[in-house]
């Protein structure tokens, strides 16, 4: 596959969305392109990361597990699993296991680190994107904490609490 075209699976996620082409087209050039088979663990829980997995092409799934039942929810095409494992050490919260053929560029957090050092308008961009996530994820644990004293008052009143507007859920960083 050329450089050219593994730039495309990029486009659609928000974290690249913005890069340079030249940029673009350096990560692509970087990442390692890898194929799962069916039952392959991509990415297995309590386990450390080095590299986030862009998934190009192919079914997979996330499992998680509560007491004795296991849960699968599919991702889609396009899923970029452990995004923050390119940029900084990180132990997964879920195991994803190939359900066929899973076509994947695997971003090194060494590769990455070495493409920011020789381009600071990367590192920049990376640290803004990873910034406003945590200032969003902030604003919604204080909406959290609102609501849990309010629905603290109120069970002392007798009234019951009503969400007016939802709280955004994130995923994990």
């Amino acid at each position: 596959m050329a450089a050219e075209a593994l730039v495309i699976p990029f486009l659609s996620l928000p974290l690249f969305r913005d890069l340079k082409a030249k940029q673009l087209g350096e990560i692509a050039r970087s990442a390692e392109r890898i194929i799962y088979h069916p039952g392959d663990v991509i990415v297995a829980e309590d386990q450390h990361s080095d590299a986030a997995i862009l998934i190009v092409s192919g079914p997979c799934a996330r499992q998680t597990k509560s007491g004795d039942a296991t849960t699968e929810e599919l991702l889609p095409e396009g899923s970029l699993i452990a995004e923050l494992a390119m940029l900084v050490e990180l132990v997964h919260p879920a195991t994803i296991v190939a359900k066929g053929q899973v076509k994947g560029l695997r971003l090194s957090r060494e590769k990455m680190q070495e493409l920011m050092q020789s381009d600071v308008d990367l590192a920049s961009h990376f640290s803004s994107h990873i910034l406003k996530r945590l200032h969003a994820m902030a604003q919604d644990l204080l909406t959290v904490d609102s609501l849990l004293l309010n629905s603290a008052e109120l069970a002392t009143s007798g009234e019951q609490l009503t969400l007016e507007k939802p709280v955004r859920a994130h995923a994990a960083l």
